[in-house]
C-alpha cells in the first residue's frame, strides 16, 4: 500500500495550520490564474532594472571603489546638455514653407479678382479688397485689358520675390508696405496710382502671414557648431584618480568617466534578472501562503489587494528611483493590511516589500530601509490592536514623528563602528522632515480610503467590527423591536461566546459582532419561535401540525438571515455566523414528532443544511447557542458541578455529531470554553440580599 512521504505530510500540516482540522477556503481556477498574473507582473517590475537598464546610473550608491586606469579627457555630458539647452531656445534655422507660400499666392489671386469686379462695377461704393483713393479708382476705370494683365503680372512677380526671401508674421505693416512698394518700382513713381494700389494689394495679401518653418536638423547642426566653437566641456582625469567610493551616490561626472573606461555594463544581465524574477515570484507566493495559513478563509480579493499594493510599491520604486521614500512606500500599505487582514499579514507584506527593493541599497539607503522596517513593524502590531478610527489617526500622527526622531538620531549620529558607511551621506533636517510629512499624509489618505476598501475588498477591520456591534444599527434595532425575545436570547449568547473566545484567545471582537447577527433571520416570522411568544398565545407550529413544514420554518430562519446579510451588506465573516452556528444539527423536537407518526422517515429532512462551523469563533457560538437554554433552565440551587455536567453533555453531543470537526477547536480548547460558560452562568445566577419592603402608611382624613 502506498504511503505518503513524511515531508509531504509536514508540508500539508503547515499549510493547514497546527490546529487539528482547519478548513481552507478554496480558490477557483480563474482566481488562481488572476493572482498568478499579478504575481508575474510584480516579478517583472521588480526585476526590470536588471533586464533593460545599465548596472550603474547617476544617483544610486556606488557598489565599489573605482580608480582611473589611465589619464584621459572625458566629455562632461551634464555640462554639455546644459549648454545645449541654453542655446536651443534662441538658436534655430528657418526655411521657406512651399505649402504656405502657395496659400498666400492663392490669396493674392482672390484679391486681384475682387479688384477687377470693383473696376467693372458701376457702383463706386462697392466693397473691394482695399480702400481706393480717387486717383486709384480713376486709373482702374481708364486702364485697358492689356494694362490690367501687365499690372497683375508685375504684382505676382513682386510677391514671388518677397515670398522667396521669407516672410515674418511679426513685421510691422509700414515696413511691409514700404518693401512691397520697392518691389514695384517698374510701375512708375512712388505716388503713381498703379504703384500705390499694387503696394496695397501686396500688403493686404501678406500682412500677418509667415511662410517660414524651423528645420530641426539644420538647427541642431548650428547648435553643435556653436558648441564646438565655444569648446566642448570636458573632465580631466589622471591615472589613479578616485572615480567613485563605495556607498556614495554616483555623480553625473563620475558616471561619464566610468562609461569612458568601459565600466558600465549595458547588456541585459539575464542571469541576475532570472534570479530576481524568481525571487520576486517566490516571495509573492510565500506571502500568500503565510496570509492563508494565518487566515484559512482568506478570500481571493484579499490576495489581489495585497499583491496589488506590492505592485504599486514596486512600480513607485522603479519610477522615482533613488528619490523614493521607503517610509512613504512601505508603511501605509502595511498599516492598511494589518488593519484589514491582521498583524501577521501586514508583517508578511512588509518583509516581502523590503526584500524586493529593486535598486542596490547601501550607506544611507540601508539605514533608511532598516528604520522603515522597524516603523512598519510597529504600525502592523499596533494596527492589529486598535479598535477605533480615532486611534488610527493618532497612530498616523505619532509614527511619522517617531520615524523623524529615529532618522535624526541614527542617520545623523557619527558611529565609529561603521566608519563612513552611515555618516558619509548625512541628510539634512529639511529632507528628513519632508519625508516624515509625506509619510504622514499618505497614512491619512490610507485611513480615509479604508472604509472604501472595506466594501470593495471585503476587509473587516477592528473599527468596522465596533461599528457593526453598535446596537443602534438599523438591523439590530429591527431585531430588538420586532423580535424582543430573540434579541434577549442574542445578548445572553453574546456574553457566553465572548467569555469562551477570551478563554482560548480567539477573536473576541469578531465573535461579539457575529453573535449579535446570528439569529437575524428570525425577523421573517418572529412568532414562530418560542422566545417571542407571549403567555397564552397559541404556538403556530401546533396549529400547523406538520413536523416537516415546521422544520422548513427553522431552516428558513437561516436562509432569510443570509438574505438580510446581503441586503444590509454585512461582511462575509459576520454572515458566516448565520448558517454555521446551526451547522447540520438535528431539529430534535420535530424529528421526534415525525418519528412518532412515521418511524421510517428520513432524518435528513430534519437537519440544517449547514455548513458546519469552519472557524473557532463560529464553533464557540454553536456551543453557546446550545448551552444558553440549558443553563437558563437550571434551578437556583444548582451547583457548579451540576452546571458543568450539563454543559459537558451538550458539548460532547456536538463533538459526537461531528459538528466541530472543521472548526479548528481542539479538545483542550473545548474544555476551556466549557469552564468559561459555567463562569458566566455563575455571574448571572449570583445571590442577592432580600430587602424588606415597608408597609404602606395609612393617612387619616
Amino acid at each position: 500500500m502506498f504511503r505518503s512521504h513524511p515531508l509531504a505530510k509536514l508540508w500539508r500540516s503547515w499549510l493547514r495550520s497546527e490546529s487539528p482540522r482547519r478548513p481552507v477556503l478554496r480558490w477557483n481556477r480563474l482566481q488562481k490564474a488572476g493572482l498568478l498574473l499579478v504575481c508575474i507582473a510584480v516579478a517583472l517590475v521588480s526585476s526590470w532594472p536588471w533586464l533593460v537598464e545599465p548596472d550603474l546610473r547617476p544617483g544610486i550608491p556606488a557598489p565599489f571603489d573605482s580608480f582611473a586606469p589611465k589619464a584621459a579627457r572625458v566629455v562632461d555630458s551634464e555640462a554639455l546638455e546644459q549648454r545645449r539647452s541654453s542655446l536651443m531656445p534662441n538658436t534655430f534655422v528657418q526655411v521657406v514653407d512651399a505649402q504656405q507660400s502657395s496659400l498666400l499666392k492663392l490669396r493674392l489671386e482672390r484679391h486681384l479678382a475682387e479688384l477687377e469686379r470693383v473696376a467693372r462695377s458701376q457702383n463706386i461704393d462697392r466693397i473691394g479688397p482695399v480702400n481706393l483713393t480717387t486717383d486709384e479708382q480713376s486709373w482702374l476705370e481708364k486702364r485697358s485689358q492689356q494694362d490690367r494683365k501687365n499690372w497683375d503680372m508685375t504684382i505676382r512677380r513682386a510677391v514671388d520675390r518677397m515670398l522667396s526671401q521669407g516672410l515674418v508674421n511679426t513685421l510691422a505693416i509700414e515696413q511691409l508696405r514700404k518693401a512691397s512698394s520697392l518691389q514695384l518700382e517698374a510701375l512708375g513713381p512712388e505716388d503713381a496710382p498703379a504703384r500705390t494700389l499694387g503696394s496695397k494689394i501686396a500688403t493686404t495679401t501678406l500682412q500677418g502671414a509667415s511662410n517660414l518653418q524651423t528645420d530641426p536638423l539644420r538647427s541642431q547642426r548650428l547648435i553643435e557648431e556653436l558648441i564646438t566653437q565655444q569648446g566642448i566641456p570636458s573632465i580631466e582625469v589622471k591615472a589613479g584618480d578616485l572615480i567613485t567610493r563605495k556607498g556614495e551616490p554616483i555623480s553625473s561626472q563620475a558616471y561619464d568617466v566610468l562609461d569612458f573606461f568601459g565600466l558600465i555594463n549595458r547588456s541585459p544581465k539575464l542571469g541576475i534578472w532570472l534570479l530576481r524574477f524568481t525571487e520576486a515570484l517566490a516571495s509573492c507566493g510565500v506571502m500568500l501562503l503565510v496570509m492563508k495559513r494565518e487566515r484559512p478563509c482568506l478570500e481571493a480579493s484579499h490576495g489581489f489587494l495585497a499583491i496589488g499594493l506590492l505592485l504599486i510599491s514596486q512600480f513607485s520604486k522603479l519610477w522615482f528611483g533613488a528619490a523614493v521614500s521607503p517610509l512613504a512606500v512601505i508603511v501605509p500599505p502595511t498599516l492598511l493590511l494589518a488593519q484589514g487582514l491582521g498583524t501577521t499579514s501586514g508583517l508578511a507584506w512588509m518583509a516581502v516589500s523590503c526584500l524586493l527593493w529593486p535598486t542596490p541599497v547601501s550607506g544611507l539607503g540601508e539605514g533608511r530601509l532598516l528604520i522603515t522596517a522597524a516603523v512598519a513593524a510597529i504600525a502592523a502590531i499596533q494596527a492589529g490592536r486598535l479598535r477605533s478610527r480615532a486611534q488610527l489617526l493618532q497612530l498616523a500622527v505619532l509614527l511619522p514623528l517617531g520615524a523623524l526622531v529615529a532618522e535624526m538620531v541614527v542617520l545623523r549620529q557619527p558611529f565609529e563602528a561603521v566608519n563612513l558607511s552611515w555618516t558619509r551621506l548625512t541628510p539634512d533636517t529639511g529632507e528628513l522632515a519632508s519625508e516624515a510629512l509625506l509619510m504622514g499624509l499618505l497614512m491619512m489618505l490610507t485611513i480615509l480610503l479604508i472604509p472604501l476598501l472595506e466594501s470593495s475588498f471585503g476587509l473587516l477591520t477592528r473599527a468596522r467590527l465596533m461599528e457593526l456591534a453598535d446596537q443602534e444599527r438599523p438591523l439590530l434595532r429591527r431585531l430588538s423591536s420586532e423580535a424582543p425575545g430573540t434579541f434577549e436570547h442574542t445578548l445572553m449568547i453574546c456574553g457566553l461566546a465572548e467569555e469562551g473566545a477570551r478563554a482560548i484567545r480567539a477573536d473576541v471582537d469578531l465573535i461579539k459582532t457575529g453573535s449579535l447577527y446570528h439569529d437575524v433571520g428570525k425577523l421573517h416570522a418572529p412568532n414562530w419561535f418560542i422566545e417571542n411568544q407571549t403567555t397564552g398565545e397559541e404556538n403556530p407550529h401546533t396549529k400547523l401540525n406538520d413536523p416537516v413544514a415546521s422544520a422548513g420554518v427553522l431552516q428558513a430562519h437561516v436562509d432569510e438571515g443570509l438574505k438580510l446579510a446581503r441586503r444590509y451588506r454585512l461582511p462575509r465573516p459576520i454572515a458566516d455566523f448565520i448558517p454555521e452556528h446551526q451547522g447540520t444539527l438535528r431539529m430534535g423536537f420535530f424529528l421526534h414528532q415525525a418519528q412518532q407518526r412515521d418511524p421510517t422517515i428520513s432524518e435528513h429532512l430534519f437537519r440544517y443544511r449547514g455548513p458546519t462551523p469552519r472557524s473557532k469563533e463560529t464553533g464557540i457560538l454553536m456551543l453557546a447557542d446550545g448551552c444558553e437554554a440549558a443553563l437558563r433552565s437550571l434551578p437556583p440551587d444548582t451547583s457548579d458541578i451540576e452546571a458543568q455536567t450539563t454543559v459537558k453533555r451538550i458539548l460532547e453531543a456536538r463533538l459526537a455529531d461531528g459538528q466541530l470537526r472543521q472548526s479548528g477547536l481542539s479538545r483542550a480548547e473545548v474544555d476551556l470554553v466549557m469552564h468559561a460558560f459555567v463562569r458566566v452562568w455563575r455571574r448571572m445566577r449570583h445571590r442577592r440580599i432580600p430587602y424588606p419592603i415597608p408597609a404602606k402608611r395609612s393617612f387619616s382624613a
